[in-house]
């Protein structure tokens, strides 16, 4: 007759090895220490097997569990854990262990488990993984990992999203890093769609601070180019040399190409770069000349021009800290 492979209550050696073997078949190989106290079960069903002592003294959240009333284990149990005290054939044996069932993915947890056990730890390439590291350990009170997590988000690549940065340093009050984020931004048209999701991360005060960087510097070029020594919005202009009647009406759609271009891309360096150079808004208004054919006079100074449009881009503000 085949023998029965069922767990017997009156066989709980057995049941206990069978038990034992499922238990390490499923627990990660970096986290199974067989004198580990405590065992941490994420969502995809591997286990963890870390010492109580590291969890009280790296998580408020384990502290608090771990300071309740324990309820004796009394019986083998998949989710209480197992105990052996039998004398024959598994004398050796002596394991009891809690199973804390956690809301983590296994990658999630052997990333928190490793920052804070000392083991060697991968940086994360995504802020996908940086979104969910940092909620689990704002969730279980664990100020060492969100710390280690403030210094990886400034690097490679993860330095190359800094709407996903800036969310993430508004979030936890980091401001050295949600300014240098907030300035990273002005490459970027904000208000596109792609940008949304991201936007809807951030609390009231974050966005509205973000907004009004990027329309500060926008509208602070506007009104310099309507300043002197910039051609205003008069109503009579007049050749510098002959003194007939002209119309800047070059100048405004240059003007007007630079504001909109701002708008889309805060930074300047498009405006100053190539734009003034290359638009077609651009050559025309450096080509203007007195409609006066005997006159012929350039009407603006290229040169003079460009420099004094770049120092307006340079003093405008960079960073949400310069609001």
């Amino acid at each position: 007759m085949m023998e029965s492979t069922d767990p017997s209550p009156s066989n709980p050696e057995k049941s206990l090895r069978q038990a034992l073997t499922i238990l390490e078949d499923k627990t990660h190989p970096c986290f199974a220490s067989p004198d580990a106290d405590i065992i941490l079960g994420a969502k995809d069903r591997t286990l963890f097997r870390v010492h109580s002592y590291t969890l009280k003294t790296t998580s408020g959240w384990f502290r608090s569990l771990f300071s309740l009333p324990q309820r004796p284990c009394t019986s083998p149990s998949a989710t209480s854990g197992f105990t052996s005290t039998s004398t024959s054939g598994f004398a050796s044996t002596s394991f009891s262990a809690e199973v804390i069932h956690l809301d983590e993915d296994a990658h999630t947890l052997e990333s928190l488990l490793c920052m804070i056990c000392g083991l060697p730890v991968h940086a994360p390439t995504s802020y996908d993984s940086i979104d969910a590291l940092l909620f689990a350990a704002e969730k279980y009170d664990m100020p060492g990992p969100i710390s280690l997590l403030r210094i990886l988000v400034l690097t490679p690549p993860l330095l190359d999203q800094p709407l996903r940065l800036y969310a993430a340093a508004s979030r936890f009050g980091w401001d050295p890093e949600a300014r240098q984020a907030s300035a990273q931004t002005l490459t970027l048209n904000i208000h596109a769609p792609e940008h949304r999701a991201t936007l809807r991360k951030l609390d009231t005060d974050a966005v509205l601070a973000l907004f009004e960087l990027h329309r500060a510097r926008r509208e602070g070029l506007r009104r310099r180019l309507d300043e002197h020594p910039f051609v205003g919005s008069t109503i009579v202009a007049l050749c510098p040399r002959c003194r007939r009647q002209i119309d800047h009406h070059t100048w405004r759609e240059l003007k007007y190409k630079v504001i909109l271009e701002m708008d889309t891309r805060p930074l300047g360096d498009t405006v100053v770069g190539v734009g003034l150079l290359e638009w077609p808004e651009a050559r025309a208004c450096w080509e203007a000349k007195c409609p006066n054919g005997e006159c012929a006079c350039v009407l603006y100074d290229k040169t003079e021009t460009l420099r004094l449009i770049r120092e307006c881009v340079d003093g405008l503000p960079k960073t949400t800290g310069d609001i």
